[in-house]
């Protein structure tokens, strides 16, 4: 997964914006105004691409303890977000799976409202 098709999947998704609230290199996805995935635009110039991304807590520390690719999140609570290194041990098919588990958690913690809305739009 190069840096255009991690922006086409995140933004195919319902509901998503991108964001720089932090910085002009933090590229943030959002649903609902809440934020599931990040990324360092530095870092995939420099080769070294990683995403933070929310994870269930139980989830989050077994994934820490079978892949190399996997830390608890960089600058984000420890205990629901991890940073995912590309280019290791996690392949692009588990990368898929923890960005719409990421997108899930938050998805599924708006209001019922705000869901409703998305998908009229």
């Amino acid at each position: 997964m190069n840096i255009q098709q991690l922006y086409e999947f995140c933004l195919s998704k319902n509901g998503v914006t991108e964001h720089f609230p932090f910085d002009e290199d933090t590229l943030v996805f959002k649903v609902g105004g809440k934020m599931f995935c990040l990324t360092s635009l530095k870092n995939w110039e420099k080769g070294t691409p990683s995403l933070n991304l929310k994870c269930n807590p139980e989830r989050a520390l077994e994934l820490r303890a079978n892949y190399e690719a996997v830390k608890p999140g960089y600058h984000m609570s420890k205990v629901h977000w991890n940073t995912v290194t590309f280019n290791s041990d996690v392949t692009n098919k588990l990368m898929i799976e923890l960005i719409n588990h990421s997108y899930e958690l938050v998805y599924g913690s708006l209001t019922k409202k705000a869901r409703m809305e998305m998908e009229k739009s």
